[in-house]
């Protein structure tokens, strides 16, 4: 029996996805412990590409048991659209989702708060996808968010929609002059959500809790990445959810000392969506051309991704908070055509050398990066399964990486497709 968290160490779009759905071979549940629809997972398989933003990409193996948890904010709609497009494409639902009842709901309230307050802030917004992840998770810590168990007692749903909706649509009014919200419109849609959901709706901590005790391989999932943790990442351009390792505890109700590995994925470079610091970012035709060969937009809203060298400073950083037992490192195949290739290992501020990655915003915003140059390899990686048969430059490049981390590289991603993957370390 293994248990296994899979968590991001950069801004997000490290490539977990196709990890997770490696990973999934061989396990028997897959768990999502945080995040919303914010978030996006590609899975390419047989040239067939799959966008799953609240679903475990574990869904694409049959027979898995795939599980929403409490952490997450869920938009039933969202939810729904996501259900019906992998049941048009005959992935099997029905006998392998389950949702957290305690998992909270995104509210249309919560959407129209966020693109308002956004609105409101201009040139400082923090670009959020608006879908209402942060004030959904907002009403949730100030004890009036609605759960899903609420969705399926329509008395205690319409009671908790219309306290909340007074002052949300006096709010609108008043400071955003906005219109407000219908009430009843609301309830009704979310009754229908509630028909179509209510199948899939149970205790998932005991289900996850019970499947460790009986022995089975259990894969934790989150979304974003390590620097958008609410606590720990680069507030506040972050998301509003616990993304690192510790997440995953809390959003499915497992203890720590259930957890036997802790995977980092890391991408070859960085990229980042959004506004908030980034050292590393490649403003040139060469932080274009990453973009472009490394399709670097958003699978949730198709915003392009800033793209920038890889950034050891923020990774030591990563490695420490989450604990790290391996990494698997992603999208080696997107740098094979450079001449060469750059590490940041260090920031000069102010005069300073900094080493260690600072928590205050405008230290980073105003950092210039001290880079580790080393060649490129110059040809193709892609579809490669055996690190020997890597080039020699570009082993090299692995090499230093595990070194400056101190951290063993045990999974190498070299291209989209499921069987593009080098494993150097069995996780299952």
């Amino acid at each position: 029996m293994s248990t296994i968290i899979i968590v991001g160490t950069q801004w997000g779009d490290e490539g977990k996805g196709k990890i997770v759905d490696f990973l999934t071979e061989k396990a028997d549940l897959i768990a999502r412990y945080q995040g919303g629809n914010n978030a996006g997972h590609t899975v390419v398989i047989n040239n067939e590409k799959y966008i799953l933003h609240l679903i475990p990409s574990g869904i694409l193996h049959k027979g898995k048991k795939c599980i929403i948890g409490n952490g997450v904010v869920i938009d039933p709609a969202a939810l729904i659209k996501e259900i019906d497009g992998l049941k048009s494409r005959e992935v099997e639902i029905d006998n392998n989702l389950y949702i957290s009842k305690n998992a909270h709901l995104i509210m249309p309230y919560h959407i129209a708060i966020e693109k308002e307050n956004e609105i409101e802030k201009g040139s400082k917004k923090i670009g959020t996808t608006c879908r209402g992840i942060g004030p959904a998770y907002t009403d949730k810590i100030a004890r009036h968010g609605i759960r899903v168990m609420d969705l399926l007692t329509p008395d205690i749903f319409k009671e908790k929609l219309f306290e909340n909706l007074h002052g949300i649509n006096f709010l609108l009014a008043n400071l955003y002059k906005a219109k407000p919200l219908d009430g009843e419109g609301i309830f009704e849609v979310y009754m229908q959500h509630a028909e179509r959901l209510k199948r899939y709706v149970t205790d998932t901590s005991f289900l996850i809790n019970e499947g460790i005790d009986s022995g089975k391989n259990v894969l934790f999932e989150g979304a974003q990445g390590t620097l958008l943790d609410i606590d720990h990442g680069t507030y506040p351009f972050v998301t509003s959810s616990n993304t690192i390792a510790g997440g995953a505890c809390t959003g499915l109700g497992v203890s720590p000392t259930k957890i036997n590995r802790i995977i980092g994925v890391v991408k070859a470079y960085t990229t980042r969506v959004g506004s908030g610091p980034f050292p590393t970012e490649v403003k040139d035709e060469l932080g274009e051309r990453l973009r472009q060969k490394g399709g670097e937009f958003g699978a949730t809203t198709g915003r392009p991704r800033r793209c920038g060298w890889l950034d050891v400073v923020g990774l030591n950083y990563a490695v420490r908070i989450n604990g790290l037992t391996g990494i698997a490192l992603t999208k080696l195949d997107i740098l094979d055509e450079l001449d060469h290739i750059k590490i940041c290992v260090g920031y000069r501020n102010n005069g300073k050398t900094l080493v260690d990655f600072p928590k205050e915003i405008e230290a980073l915003e105003n950092a210039d990066p001290i880079y580790l140059e080393m060649e490129g390899w110059k040809s193709s990686t892609i579809g490669i399964q055996d690190i020997e048969k890597l080039p020699d430059n570009a082993k090299k490049y692995i090499a230093k990486i595990e070194d400056l981390l101190k951290t063993e590289i045990q999974i190498i991603s070299t291209g989209q497709k499921r069987d593009e993957i080098i494993v150097i370390k069995e996780q299952f």
